[in-house]
């Protein structure tokens, strides 16, 4: 029998600082729903999270560039036939080892909405008793779009891309494919080490 085939191995692919930029930007967001459906006082923590959220955001920015090799942005596969591929179901080592394509471009959709969800909650006036620190040096006219945006659209985009996140990790949990796990202890289990060194798992 193959060795290689036989005898998975162990590499870590998820750093401790994706893992914990991971885990805390999920609270944040959930948190971030659940004050502001409530709203009243519970706006203050909305703040908190929102701000929370953006500090997440600008550290993987710079984690993007300067982490570890699966974390960096240059390591995801965006290229369109990668994309092919795993549509396709082409299992390549990449797909088995770091982010796929659709991974890869699910984590810039997060990323992208979440930007756009905090900046549009900076200038956001719930008419109310809160408002974004930002909403005095805009205009009415884009306070209101601000606002809109941040409630409605924003929302329900952010809502479903979590959905998307959720049914895609229950999916691949199905297939066998241990994710949850590995975004605790940050190994991954394969059958290859052609990309990196790895160690064997224990029986």
């Amino acid at each position: 029998m193959n060795q290689e085939a036989s005898h998975p191995y162990r590499t870590r692919i998820w750093d401790l600082p994706t893992r914990v930029f991971h885990w805390a930007l999920a609270l944040c967001v959930v948190g971030l729903v659940i004050s502001g459906n409530i709203g009243g006082s519970a706006m203050l923590w909305h703040f908190r999270f929102g701000q929370a959220v953006m500090t997440l955001l600008m550290f993987r920015l710079l984690w993007g560039v300067m982490g570890g090799h699966w974390s960096r942005f240059s390591s995801f596969p965006l290229r369109p036939r990668a994309l092919a591929d795993e549509v396709r179901g082409r299992n390549t080592v990449q797909l088995r080892t770091g982010h796929g394509a659709l991974g890869s471009l699910a984590v810039l959709a997060f990323g992208l909405v979440l930007l756009a969800q905090v900046g549009s909650g900076l200038m956001s006036d719930d008419e109310i008793a809160f408002a974004g620190p930002l909403t005095h040096l805009v205009s009415g006219a884009t306070v209101s779009t601000a606002s809109a945006y941040h409630k409605t659209i924003g929302k329900l985009i952010l809502i479903a891309l979590v959905l998307l996140h959720l049914i895609a990790i229950a999916w691949h949990s199905f297939k066998g494919h241990a994710i949850v796990g590995a975004m605790f202890h940050g190994d991954k289990a394969l059958h290859s080490y052609k990309l990196c060194p790895c160690k064997p798992l224990a029986a």
